[in-house]
């Protein structure tokens, strides 16, 4: 194993515990866990910040029943190796790099693996390296959302799209995301456009501009009473590639435009797990709907395609950029839970962060 001072005594790990559902977060010490086959450690310097993150004690019940308490969660790292685990090629002591810490999926479920903490655990295939010109806390605000972005497009049970490359061929197709300016969906069109994929996408008009720069080729306002017929227009003879249906509401309309638009009639729901499963029963004849779990790409090759053969290289050559911008509202791990207060209030075009 590849560890920073191997022979010195493990260092010091401190943590935003969650003691139980609906407890309030506090920090406290945490064991400091050596790295497994297939792992890394890495010391936080930037955690980025997710509704998931701060869900109250009811959701957990529905959304992550396995849960075991006290917790350690969080999904965005970025910071340095500090271990490298049996089995891991191409990283070193004192790489830089952003993962998806994965500590609340049900196959791990351990506090080793969330990010509110300084040494933290991560599987080596969902880990990329970031070039110097990327800061931490701006690497901080990819991780979650490219994840969920991935699964929704690339998995077989998604849309089941072709996979990002350095030089994709025009695939003549379009690939539909309503909610381009949410962090989902500016990961989403980069990834479509980065797979060769044209993109049509909604925001409010204030985010036009910003849409168009991460390679959307149209926009459409996404509180037109005509916002429907506006995308079916706008994908004109396609054909559609599939479809995201990112944000509150959005799935109904998107159902309605994979249904009038020519191509396939694949749509992936970012909705939570339930509200899809009801509004699908409701899909238009031929429309297919999946839902998105943002953490399923660790288990197949989805997750080593995106993190270890398209993003470091793309990252570095300026072909994907670390999107929304971040914002830092605080530094410490305990500026989390008021960073986690502001989040619920709503942001747009924007990743909350929290340096560590």
């Amino acid at each position: 194993m590849n560890e920073l001072n191997p022979t010195h005594r493990a260092p010091e790990n401190l943590a935003l515990w969650l003691p139980k559902r609906g407890r309030k977060f506090a920090t406290g010490p945490a064991p400091y866990t050596r790295p497994g086959a297939n792992e890394l450690v890495v010391r936080t310097r930037a955690i980025g910040l997710n509704l998931v993150d701060g869900i109250p004690g009811l959701a957990y019940r529905l959304v992550l029943p396995w849960v075991t308490f006290p917790a350690v969660v969080g999904g965005d790292v970025a910071g340095e190796v500090v271990a490298v685990g049996p089995g891991v090629d191409g990283f070193a002591v004192g790489d830089r790099v952003l993962g998806h810490a994965l500590g609340l999926e049900r196959s791990q479920n351990r506090a080793a693996e969330g990010a509110f903490q300084y040494y933290v655990i991560l599987m080596a295939h969902m880990v990329s390296a970031i070039p110097d010109s990327l800061s931490f806390q701006q690497a901080a605000v990819l991780p979650l959302q490219l994840s969920t972005a991935a699964s929704g497009m690339f998995q077989h049970d998604g849309l089941g799209l072709a996979l990002p490359t350095a030089d994709p061929a025009d695939r003549g197709e379009t690939v539909l995301v309503w909610g381009g300016s949410t962090g989902v969906g500016s990961n989403a069109i980069q990834l479509a456009r980065n797979a060769g994929y044209r993109v049509v996408a909604t925001a409010s008009p204030r985010n036009f501009d910003y849409l168009h720069s991460l390679g959307a080729d149209a926009a459409v306002d996404r509180n037109s009473p005509r916002a429907v017929d506006e995308l079916v227009a706008a994908i004109g003879k396609g054909p559609l590639a599939g479809a995201l249906a990112i944000g509150n509401g959005s799935l109904p309309k998107v159902m309605r435009v994979a249904a009038h638009a020519p191509g396939t009639k694949r749509v992936s729901s970012a909705a939570p797990g339930l509200v899809t499963r009801i509004l699908a029963l409701r899909a238009p004849r031929g429309v297919q709907v999946s839902g998105i779990w943002g953490g399923s790409l660790k288990d197949n090759e989805v997750g080593p395609a995106i993190y270890t053969d398209f993003l470091p290289a793309a990252l570095a050559a300026g072909a994907y950029r670390a999107e929304p911008q971040a914002e830092v509202v605080g530094h410490g791990l305990e500026a989390i839970p008021a960073g986690l207060r502001r989040l619920r209030d709503g942001v747009s075009a924007k990743k909350l962060v929290v340096t560590v």
